[in-house]
């Protein structure tokens, strides 16, 4: 299998399956002399670990991250840095639940990879969907670890789930603390009760349903990024779409762009004190593929689980036509532990940029 790797300097290579020993990454590209050590990375392991509330998959995986290579002491830092070498990272499976994948065998479950990987490959990993499944972003949110790091603290970059399902938040209600208050990464927390509600009928019915996630990234200068084939929207926007069971992107007002004036999306200039000010931001911190000093806006489609209680009409291996529901451990709504990952996304595509912008410019 190829295409397990991303990126131009700063380079991320995944490995692993769902219900292999472990899963990890190899980032590559790493500048040395930055602070690196386990206690960092897995503070964003953790956002994105599975069984913290009902409404996720209540596989219990500790996610427990040991760094391989591409640290080491350093007497000045009184702590781990990074060498310039390659960071391997390894995370260990520990509650594979193989049995529930035993009927699914030689049936093709629907909106899943299944029949797609069989007609490519000649064989899959039935267990939980192998290589395809969201387990591998565990090994994402890693890498973005690593990432934030070569960003440094000047970059912070942040993300929420926006809609669940038909009910989205109120943007005029806003609120980046009420993201850590809630089990849905919402900035509105009267649309997190609304979901609540929403999501145990969902989960009750066996059913699931999708999500959009938006991220931001604010303290990206004006500059990254290049213009025609290495544009930064389309970095972003093939990284956002790598990430399972994303079916669609936007960068700023996205779609909605499409129904404004000129003068709608324009977005006007003005001097300020600290130079050029922008009176809106319809472009999403990108104009021309190179950032422009605003927010960097992004914001992905997450369909509902395929993996659904609900029976639903497929075929086998052999041609048979048969029904099919999926037993284990799914989320209801995949979309909430997308967040730490499309976060880490964001940040390996702006270090990238970062250093990418470096070489060029100096």
């Amino acid at each position: 299998m190829s295409h397990n790797t991303f990126g131009h300097l700063f380079r991320v290579t995944t490995w692993g399956e769902s219900h292999g020993a472990a899963l990890g990454c190899v980032v590559d590209g790493c500048p040395p002399g930055l602070k690196l050590d386990e206690a960092f990375v897995q503070a964003f392991l953790d956002a994105r670990k599975p069984g913290t509330s009902r409404f996720v998959t209540q596989r219990k995986e500790p996610d427990q991250v040991r760094i391989l290579s591409g640290v080491f002491e350093d007497d000045r830092t009184d702590g781990q840095v990074t060498t310039g070498t390659p960071v391997s990272m390894m995370i260990e499976n520990v509650d594979q639940r193989s049995k529930d994948y035993s009927e699914i065998r030689d049936r093709y479950r629907p909106g899943h990879a299944d029949y797609a990987y069989d007609q490519k490959y000649g064989i899959r990993d039935y267990r939980g969907g192998g290589r395809s499944s969201a387990r591998e972003t565990a090994a994402r949110v890693a890498a973005g670890a690593v990432a934030r790091r070569v960003l440094g603290d000047d970059n912070q970059i942040r993300g929420a789930v926006v809609q669940i399902g038909p009910h989205a938040i109120d943007r005029e209600a806003w609120d980046w603390d009420e993201t850590t208050r809630n089990p849905f990464w919402c900035p509105d927390a009267a649309a997190a009760a609304k979901w609540e509600a929403f999501l145990d009928e969902t989960r009750k019915a066996g059913s699931s349903a999708g999500a959009v996630v938006e991220v931001q990234a604010s303290g990206v200068p004006a500059g990254w990024g290049a213009p025609v084939y290495g544009k930064l929207d389309a970095e972003l926007a093939g990284a956002m779409m790598s990430i399972n069971a994303a079916k669609g992107v936007e960068i700023g007002a996205g779609f909605a762009a499409a129904a404004f004036s000129g003068e709608q999306n324009a977005d006007e200039m003005r001097m300020g004190n600290e130079g050029v000010r922008f009176l809106s931001n319809n472009n999403g911190g990108v104009a021309g593929g190179i950032s422009t000093g605003q927010d960097v806006v992004v914001r992905i489609a997450i369909k509902p689980t395929s993996s659904i209680l609900t029976m639903t009409q497929s075929v086998t291996r052999d041609g048979e036509e048969v029904d099919v529901r999926t037993k284990g451990r799914h989320d209801p709504c995949v979309g909430i532990r997308a967040v730490p990952v499309a976060e880490a996304m964001l940040a390996c595509v702006l270090a990238d940029a970062k250093l990418r912008h470096r070489g060029q410019m100096g």
